[in-house]
């Protein structure tokens, strides 16, 4: 079975992991993961897991967890997941690290129009230098 959890689902977890990250609380978090799920797949993980209880499960998940890093609670989903045969698939622009790419992306544009803004003063004073010259010799 693969679940594919949109760029919503995904920045509500890193966003309450965060938070847990900071509070020390997991209540919170566990039930914005459940929440990340539709009661379909909720189902269908419920009907692959030995305790048939995906709440217990995630309690299990988060007390494996470190408690320390977002990318690593949700490294954590897709294995323990993935052992009872659920793909998880996460949207890839949410989040931190989808807003790291795209900062990155804008601050390279910003250098190249920079870098071209830069040949066109260089292409500008050549032809003042060019038109004073000419001025020069009469």
């Amino acid at each position: 079975m693969e679940i594919h959890l949109d760029k919503r689902a995904v920045r509500q977890i890193r966003l309450s992991a965060q938070d847990a990250i900071e509070e020390g609380d997991t209540e919170t978090l566990r039930e914005d993961i459940l929440e990340a799920f539709t009661e379909d797949q909720v189902e269908e993980i419920e009907r692959r897991l030995d305790t048939g209880d995906f709440f217990e499960f995630l309690t299990d998940l988060l007390d494996e967890w470190s408690g320390d890093d977002v990318d690593e609670l949700l490294e954590l989903i897709d294995t323990q997941l993935g052992d009872v045969g659920v793909d998880v698939k996460f949207d890839k622009r949410a989040g931190t690290a989808g807003a790291a790419e795209e900062e990155e992306e804008e601050d390279t544009v910003d250098e190249d129009l920079d870098e071209d803004d830069d040949d066109l003063d260089e292409d500008l004073d050549e032809d003042e230098e060019t038109e004073e010259e000419e001025k020069e010799e009469p």
